[in-house]
């Protein structure tokens, strides 16, 4: 046994046991397996090519070697990223904590208790910082929310305004670049025209619908708002504000400004910059356009006893169900980097909020004085943390680096200063005598913070925020730490049980892959510092796209798109701007099986085509003749195909080539979504089914944690056609020779987790990967030849197996009174969460063992499915009083005084042996869902505010 190799400690079953796994699905091997479950067709020719695999050692050898090439100067640029102290409470308790980086999107609200009150801290926070009405529980970052604020005020459009086609936004010019780069991309295929000014000078008029204002302004003006508002207001344009959310502990809130939506960045509450993200993205609004809102939103409800249970709301507005009618595809949020932020505010309550922004403020408006007396010339009449100072760029630079500090430099006759949490005096005096050896002046020196604020007194905040006794209660580390544990012991994660979710891959992350997280070389690099400055991060971001290019067969790759939906987005617009380049843009058709994923049809609508969905057979199989049918009709207009593979289904296609063989010769090119990735990597690739793009989820196959929603990444991998048109970003440029606008905010997206897949790459190496692979097709169909006496297979190849994952058909049990949703919930009881439920066909489970759980975790799976199964058919229709409708049942039920139920509290609560040994106890019983719609609270309020009379 070589301990030191990664795939060992990576891949879950034994060699011993896969004798044993090989005998009971009726193999003799693993090439027997694979040649009864993989099209020969498709089969890669030979193994892909990387670099030997690392062990760990190696592997955080070499991480912290390549780390030591970061110089990690002082970061005073700014631009919507800074400088934050991460609470070390915080760091050791959740980002560095299985318990709640493993979590999965809280779909199961009643073992998700912890993370949907975390959030809810966080949706409160957002609520009373921004003086709006409603929150969401995180978008990807401050650009794409900005984009998101743009879509929501177009769909809200007066019904004279859509009449009229009233399509104008106006967009203020102190918003942020990379955030009017992103409307750019998102503006013109859903019909909006952008006009940018100034909005001193803006004349509001009825051919605006919308318009975009930045708070403060991009260097550091503090502008009032409230007349531009105003006017807007009398022209029925609506005003999304992006504000930095620090500065609202010390402005006037944008809601009290008159805000339409309020979107920002959380990331200087407690987040590492991590050379561009994740942070969470934050969007607030008024209550009537609820409906419109993009996102998740975490809501106040009820379980069946009437006790306070909170869930996901309104998740009609989820783009799996509007699919092509969606005016978001939002489906990763940022709910990890949510979570810190909102205990962030929980750590330092109001008064500590209050107190980092005063020390901000103060050393801004300290410096601004000191500079004054040299004569160096500060523009900006109200600040809060930002100066504008009138230098010669170019001298203040080298003098800046060759101290390590890091400035923004609008112009060379300009040079912005922003200032942060972790600024001391040192630094302040610091940055004067820069300035000062600059102008050829002596510097002075500065030993106290001025008291007095360059704010007007009517934007200096008096409303109070943050009131609520979780923000106010834990400001001592034991307290903060014993009420972080108080809500992880509410959620089940990876570090409980496995997590068995179709199309979601939620396999091992190993600690060797999130150790250089922690690092303070890769985690304060800003992602707008000088290209010399970021070597390290250069060199693995290249290193991890050509890994990604190997393995998918492409040729280019983009890490900036920051989720799986950004990717498909990303993907889509590459090939529109190919049509645009070869004078073909009227392609605008896109055909969708109808088994895709509800991501798909939402973002070809986002990127403005037209959705034709083609059918698929009995088998699950998308129909190649309807397919065909639907490609000639349209191959004069025809865009692309989005394809799944393996399909939605579970199964790998044998017709995959024919299909994209005719879209090609009818013009069109192939995106394939990358959901499925994990049954491909070093088997076969897109490249070979004929793809032309594809994304690729890299919190799904290549390990990034979900973190209970996000972060996620989505990289796109392209081949020659679309290499040229990889997008790029205004302040750093990336991307092809042709490249479309910005994607997501940070030039590489989410930089700090991509360490994590190029840890997994670099440790595993070419075998591993494809052992990897392996070894998710083994689990699968040993499961699935488990699991199929007890509950039909919807679907399987042509020799009967499955690829990674299968669906299991629970729609008979109806006959029984049974729903696919009683056994979701009965599984909580056996110390699991469930599979996917209900998608890709309702009534269903999809289950996917990923190749990190070993043979005992997958028997006690489906010993507990099969467990059930029998209590399935103890069930009566017509008397529903049964463990399966009960469930889940809780620690207060079964030491409750009275017990009325017709079975045992021993049945409900301990129904296998195992379960007794490591009992995972749901907090609350099953949630009312509709309850929690018709009662719409998302906020921390007390029961009282919402509970029915």
């Amino acid at each position: 046994m070589r301990t030191d190799a990664f795939a060992l400690r990576h891949i879950g079953p034994r060699e011993e046991d896969q004798q044993h796994m090989f005998k009971t699905i009726g193999v003799k091997n693993m090439d027997q397996l694979l040649y009864e479950t993989f099209p020969d067709g498709i089969r890669l020719k030979e193994d892909i090519t990387l670099d030997p695999a690392m062990t760990e050692y190696e592997y955080l050898t070499h991480i912290t070697q390549l780390g030591a090439k970061n110089k990690v100067f002082k970061s005073y640029i700014g631009l919507g990223y800074h400088p934050a102290i991460v609470p070390p409470v915080i760091q050791r308790n959740i980002f560095e904590n299985p318990g709640w980086y493993t979590a999965y999107t809280p779909y199961q609200a009643e073992i998700a208790q912890g993370r949907l009150e975390a959030l809810l801290n966080f949706q409160t926070m957002v609520i009373e910082l921004t003086g709006m009405e409603i929150a969401n529980a995180s978008l990807l970052d401050e650009g794409t929310a900005a984009a998101e604020a743009m879509a929501l005020l177009f769909d809200v459009r007066t019904r004279d305004q859509k009449k009229n086609n009233t399509n104008k936004f106006f967009v203020s010019e102190e918003i942020l670049p990379q955030t009017l780069s992103v409307l750019e991309t998102r503006a013109t295929p859903i019909g909006v025209e952008l006009v940018v000014g100034n909005h001193e000078t803006f004349e509001a008029s009825t051919e605006f619908f919308g318009a975009l204002v930045q708070y403060p302004g991009k260097y550091g003006q503090v502008y009032d708002y409230s007349t531009f508002v105003a006017n807007a207001n009398a022209k029925d344009i609506k005003v999304a504000f992006a504000a930095d959310i620090l500065s609202l502990a010390k402005l006037t809130s944008p809601g009290e400004l008159g805000a339409d939506v309020v979107v920002g960045t959380t990331q200087r509450f407690g987040i590492p910059m991590g050379f561009g993200g994740p942070h969470a993205g934050f969007f607030a609004t008024k209550e009537e356009y609820k409906r419109s809102m993009p996102g998740r939103i975490i809501g106040v409800s009820i379980d069946v006893n009437g006790n306070r249970a909170l869930r996901m709301a309104l998740g009609t507005r989820e783009q799996h169900i509007k699919r092509e009618k969606a005016t978001s595809n939002i489906c990763t949020a940022q709910v990890l980097l949510a979570v810190m932020a909102g205990m962030y505010a929980v750590y330092h309550g109001p008064k500590g909020l209050q107190y980092i922004a005063d020390k901000v403020h103060a050393s801004a408006v300290t410096t601004a004085k000191a500079l004054a007396s040299l004569d160096i010339n500060q523009v900006n009449s109200s600040f809060f943390d930002t100066l504008l100072v009138k230098a010669d760029a170019e001298k203040v630079k080298a003098i800046a680096e060759k101290n390590e500090f890091n400035f923004f430099y609008p112009n060379q006759h300009c040079v912005s200063v922003s200032f942060n949490e972790t600024t001391s005096l040192a630094d302040i005096n610091t940055i004067i005598a820069i300035f000062a050896e600059a102008a050829g002046k002596s510097a002075i020196h500065v030993s106290e913070l001025a008291t007095e604020t360059h704010i007007p007194s009517n934007l200096i905040r008096t409303s109070s925020f943050l009131d609520h006794d979780v923000f106010n209660n834990h400001h001592s580390e034991s307290q903060l730490m014993r009420y972080i544990k108080k809500l992880e012991r509410k959620d089940l994660s990876l570090n409980h049980s496995m997590i068995s979710l179709g199309s979601c891959t939620m396999k091992l992350n190993a600690a060797a892959e999130m150790l250089p997280l922690s690092q303070s070389n890769w985690n304060n690099m800003h992602p707008f510092a000088p290209a010399d400055q970021a070597q390290g991060y250069l060199t693995m971001l290249k290193k991890l796209e050509e890994q990604l290019n190997v393995i998918t067969g492409f040729k280019g790759t983009s890490l900036q798109p920051n989720s799986g939906a950004q990717g498909e987005y990303a993907g889509l617009m590459a090939i529109r701007a190919y049509h645009e380049s070869r004078g073909e843009g009227h392609r605008n058709v896109c055909l969708i099986p109808s088994s895709a994923h509800g991501t798909n049809p939402a973002s070809a609508a986002m990127a403005g085509m037209k959705i034709i969905v083609t059918k698929t057979t009995p088998e699950g199989n998308i129909d190649v003749e309807d397919l065909r049918a639907r490609a000639i009709e349209h191959a004069a207009n025809l865009s692309c195909l989005m394809v799944t593979y393996p399909s939605t289904h579970g199964v790998y296609e044998s017709t995959i080539i024919e299909i994209t063989n005719l879209i090609h010769e009818n013009g069109g090119l192939v995106y394939m979504d990358g959901a499925n990735m994990n049954a491909q990597v070093g088997l076969t690739n897109p490249a070979t089914i004929g793809a032309d793009v594809c994304h690729l989820n890299l919190h799904k196959t290549f390990a990034i944690p979900h973190g209970g929603g996000g972060p996620g990444v989505g990289p796109i991998c392209v081949n020659e056609k679309l290499v040229d048109f990889l997008p790029t970003n205004p302040v750093v440029a990336t991307g092809g020779k042709n490249a479309i606008s910005a994607i997501s905010a940070a030039p590489y997206g989410s930089a700090l987790v991509c360490l994590i897949s190029y840890g997994y790459i670099t440790m595993l190496g070419a075998e591993g990967l494809k052992e990897a692979t392996q070894h998710a097709i083994l689990n699968a169909n040993y499961m699935k030849t488990r699991l199929e006496e007890h509950y039909p297979v919807l679907y399987s190849g042509e020799m009967g197996r499955a690829a990674h994952e299968m669906i299991l058909d629970c729609r008979s049990f109806k006959q029984q009174g049974i729903e696919v949703g009683d056994i979701a919930k009965r599984l909580m009881d056996y110390g699991f969460h469930a599979p996917t439920v209900s998608f890709p066909v309702a009534g269903t489970l999809m289950v996917e063992p990923t190749e990190s759980e070993d043979l005992a975790e997958l028997d006690r799976f489906c010993d507990a499915l099969i467990s059930i199964r029998k209590e399935i058919a103890e069930a009566n229709a017509e008397n529903p009083n049964n463990p399966l409708k009960n469930a889940p049942h809780t620690l207060a039920m079964l030491t409750a005084d009275s017990w009325d139920l017709p079975y045992s509290r021993e049945k409900a609560a301990y129904p296998l042996e195992y379960i007794a040994e490591n009992k995972f106890w749901p907090s609350v019983r099953r949630v009312d869902d509709a309850y929690g719609d018709r009662n719409l609270v998302c906020s921390c309020a007390p029961i009282e505010a919402y509970m029915e009379s």
